[in-house]
């Protein structure tokens, strides 16, 4: 029987089916923007598609859900999260049975961008309907248990997803998400009770939505086609979104929560750390099977160390960074990051795991752990703890939109071709450009975050503190969302929304 919101505890059969809904919903999404790239020369092959139609084949799903994950939130706090989370998962799971039958290039490109809007709907309902339904008393453990099952999940999705590429094929890749979506939905709507924010007021900022994605796909198309033309439409539509943004009442991304110096430089780090790890993600995947002769399986295997390490240590990360402070972890997690990039370099066509591979992506995993749950952190405590959920989504909108501007600028910055990824010789010397791009960003991110991070000033007493963070980090896309932090009712009934 469905419970009121805010008063439903962990060890009850109905806390077991709300944590499996979330969990369920976040990682189809979470897996969505990864596991995909395992795939990619299948879909090539399959699909007669060049290296543009790939580009586009990633980005389509990460524009949309870029562009959109602010507005997502906001609907889900006006019209209550769980319908516009199980509205997002219905349109996920039609979105990626169009994906699974897709004839051609063209069309999957189209699935992928509903795909996104799909994934902006309910990727911030998933930890939202948990701070809203679970009692107090055990929120944090609620958001422990989420944040670890998702870990899980994250770990085994690129093996899961190679193996579907090497056995059934790549479309199972799209088409596992409709039975795991029925599941999610059947459980949703039975068990999760419906909950809102009764103090939301005010209109929807869709035209600053809609610039967003005008900009977001301008440039990508200016990067991926060479189109100049293009790319000055964006940068002129970018200039008419920050003005809309500054004049509207309610705008989706309020300038002035940019007059925090460290929220505004750690959202820096985090266009460099994530336009590297969305580049050099997309590149390694092909260079393992094209240039080093990986299967599908092998692939997605290959690059497990990383969640792996994350998985079984971001906490203990988050811990040191609260007590050292963020600057230090900051700064060593990049350029740690940045040495496994460049011991990528000796991954050829005979490369042997244990001695090229493995020790790269130890190196670039034991660096992504040193920084992604200290930066999550900074972002929440730069800002006062009512805003807390806003600059979380600013900064997972701003990781994923730095993953794809790289994804669709290192081909360029390369030069490789529309076949390369067809071509060992050629794609190999294009991945030995890319890599020190990569590190360098990565470097500049760590120059911004030893000259500008600094420890957050306490919060007065008085201030509400935030809602328990996730402190296990595993995905390899973007940051995770952090629910909106509410301040407390004021004395009288307890009012939950």
């Amino acid at each position: 029987m469905e419970q009121d919101a805010g008063t439903v505890r962990t060890g009850t059969a109905v806390g077991r089916r709300v944590l499996l809904t979330t969990v369920l919903g976040s990682t189809m999404a979470m897996l969505d923007a990864t596991v995909v790239t395992v795939a990619l020369p299948h879909i090539g092959r399959d699909l007669d598609a060049d290296l543009a139609a790939l580009q586009w084949t990633v980005n389509g799903y990460m524009l949309t859900l870029a562009a959109l994950i602010l507005l997502g939130g906001a609907l889900g706090d006006r019209y209550g999260r769980r319908r516009v989370f199980v509205i997002g998962v219905v349109w996920f799971a039609l979105a990626s049975l169009l994906c699974g039958f897709a004839p051609n290039p063209a069309v999957l490109i189209g699935a992928r961008a509903l795909q996104g809007i799909g994934g902006a709907l309910l990727t911030p309902g998933s930890l939202a309907l948990i701070q809203a339904t679970f009692h107090p008393d055990d929120r944090a453990r609620a958001v422990g248990i989420w944040s670890g099952l998702g870990g899980v999940g994250a770990a085994i999705g690129p093996f899961v997803g190679g193996w579907l590429v090497d056995g059934p094929g790549w479309r199972w890749v799209f088409l596992l998400n409709v039975p795991l979506a029925l599941l999610c939905l059947a459980v949703a709507l039975r068990h999760v009770p419906e909950s809102r924010d009764i103090r939301q007021s005010g209109r929807f900022d869709v035209l600053g939505a809609t610039l967003g994605a005008a900009v977001l796909a301008l440039v990508t198309y200016a990067l991926i086609d060479a189109a100049p033309v293009a790319g000055a439409v964006g940068a002129a539509a970018g200039v008419v979104f920050v003005l809309v943004e500054r004049r509207r009442p309610d705008p989706m991304l309020p300038p002035t929560i940019f007059r925090s110096r460290l929220f505004t430089a750690t959202n820096l780090v985090t266009l460099c750390v994530y336009a590297a790890f969305g580049g050099f993600f997309f590149l390694t995947a092909l260079q393992l099977q094209t240039v080093a002769g990986y299967s599908a399986l092998g692939a997605g295997t290959a690059l497990l160390p990383t969640t792996v390490l994350m998985l079984l240590l971001s906490g203990r990360s988050g811990a040191l960074g609260e007590r050292i402070g963020p600057r230090i972890p900051l700064t060593v997690g990049p350029l740690l990051c940045a040495a496994g990039m460049l011991l990528m370099l000796r991954v050829g066509a005979d490369a042997d795991y244990a001695r090229d591979v493995l020790p790269a992506l130890v190196v670039l995993g034991l660096g992504m752990v040193t920084l992604v749950a200290p930066l999550t952190a900074t972002v929440l405590s730069s800002v006062e703890a009512g805003r807390a959920g806003l600059a979380s989504g600013i900064n997972n909108a701003a990781a994923r939109a730095a993953g794809l501007l790289a994804v669709a600028a290192l081909p360029l910055l390369t030069g490789m071709g529309p076949e390369a990824y067809r071509s060992p010789d050629q794609f190999q010397d294009t991945y030995r450009q890319a890599m020190p791009m990569c590190a360098g960003v990565l470097v500049l991110g760590a120059l911004i975050a030893w000259t500008a991070v600094r420890t957050p000033v306490p919060a007065p007493a008085e201030e509400p503190a935030a809602e328990p963070e996730c402190h296990l980090h595993c995905g390899v896309s973007a940051p995770p969302l952090e629910a909106a932090c509410e301040p407390p009712p004021h004395p009288g009934p307890e009012r939950r929304s």
